[in-house]
């Protein structure tokens, strides 16, 4: 089973975020939400950072602003990710061109858009 940890994931159903979470459930992901308020959601534990997942995640998909992005780049490379979603809002070439710079595959796309086209991991080439 593909994992995924969504940064900035939101216990608000409204938020982008939420919807995430559970479109990677139902596309079969084990969903790792990230926040620092700890807060589950959709019924999914919820991770303070990065470094607290509880395995190594097959997708990062940001939803926090490019910024905040910046000063996750080393916790992101550490868990060295197959895959990066740098959603609308969270994206920027200073973030994307960092990532990228550290070895990973880094996207600007929305999660959403891709989980409803398929696999996001099977959609992007390089990421097998």
């Amino acid at each position: 089973m593909p994992s995924v940890a969504v940064v900035g994931a939101s216990t608000k159903v409204e938020r982008y975020s939420h919807q995430a979470v559970l479109r990677f459930a139902a596309r079969g992901y084990q969903v790792w939400p990230v926040h620092p308020s700890g807060q589950a959601v959709a019924g999914h534990a919820c991770s303070r950072s990065l470094a607290e997942l509880p395995g190594r995640p097959d997708v990062v998909t940001m939803y926090v602003n490019s910024e905040a992005g910046l000063e996750l780049v080393e916790a992101i490379v550490q868990v060295a990710p197959r895959l990066v979603i740098l959603n609308p809002g969270a994206d920027g070439p200073e973030l994307l061109a960092a990532l990228r710079g550290r070895g990973l595959h880094a996207i600007e796309a929305c999660s959403l858009v891709l989980l409803a086209q398929g696999d996001p991991l099977q959609l992007q080439p390089g990421t097998r």
